[in-house]
């Protein structure tokens, strides 16, 4: 694979400024929780993923956490969190509580990590994902195209993953949404080349598939961005997933009822009864 030269940033992101313009909420009460996870069993959803915003959970936050894992599991769905770093306590604290996956990015690759992330070092990411895997439980990590990196980064990042000491059973494929007022958002606003193109991304879905064989590769947040044309060219290209609902963390999704007249439309039907999480790890 040939390389594409980055787009040249004017300035390291500033943790703060990458943050301004995601308002801080409260964590949701476990009954808000429990209801959305209703709603999104009713319209299809095998697995359900609650997340938040966090460089790490409070141990003061475990037993919340821990309800909803409950409480969603006697549902019949799977499980799956992402809450930041995790300790080897925490971990097993989740998966003593039913977690099936736990997601944790490495985002990019090691070479352009710290242009990007100043809050967290690239081993903090690994350790997390092997705190995951010690406690039992399956290991969901990708990453963020369209951040200004170059195609070689996004070998990079392609190939981090794929040398993990396990692959990961679940790999989701983000494309950045811009927001103005953070750092990447005006980068990509003012940079128009910055951001990454149809194809490119569809190619990365590519990779990951050959390289991870075995792995759901999913489709995750900027979904709402693309085309249908785009969307069709990744299952195509050998994603067998995506992430539904109408937000994902900070950023908006295409929504349930968009996601269904897609699948419609192009002839895909949704998994009845998803492989579960922890025989996959084994």
């Amino acid at each position: 694979m040939g390389s594409r030269q980055a787009a040249p940033m004017q300035k390291r992101p500033d943790p703060a400024a990458l943050a301004s313009a995601a308002a801080a909420s409260k964590l949701m009460d476990t009954d808000a929780v429990l209801a959305a996870a209703a709603e999104a069993k009713a319209a299809g959803s095998g697995r359900f993923c609650m997340g938040a915003a966090w460089r790490e959970p409070k141990d003061r936050d475990l037993d919340a956490l821990c309800a909803m894992v409950a409480g969603v599991k006697a549902m019949g769905l799977e499980t799956c969190m992402t809450l930041g770093m995790l300790t080897g306590a925490q971990a097993d604290r989740l998966a003593a509580a039913g977690l099936d996956y736990y997601n944790h990015n490495l985002d990019t690759s090691p070479e352009y990590y710290g242009e990007i992330i100043h809050t967290r070092c690239y081993q903090d990411r690994l350790d997390t994902l092997a705190h995951v895997r010690a406690a039992g439980m399956a290991v969901c990590c990708g990453g963020i195209v369209g951040m200004g990196e170059s195609r070689d980064d996004r070998v990079g990042f392609l190939h981090a993953l794929a040398t993990l000491p396990a692959h990961p059973e679940s790999v989701p494929i983000n494309a950045l949404v811009p927001i103005r007022g953070t750092v990447l958002g005006d980068m990509l606003a003012d940079t128009p080349l910055a951001k990454i193109d149809d194809l490119e991304f569809v190619r990365t879905v590519a990779v990951a598939r050959i390289l991870m064989p075995r792995a759901i590769v999913r489709l995750s947040a900027g979904r709402e961005s693309m085309g249908e044309s785009t969307q069709a060219l990744c299952f195509l290209a050998g994603a067998n997933s995506m992430f539904t609902g109408d937000k994902l963390l900070t950023t908006g999704n295409a929504g349930a009822s968009a996601d269904a007249a897609l699948f419609d439309k192009i002839g895909l039907r949704a998994m009845t009864s998803p492989e579960p999480a922890r025989e996959a790890a084994e």
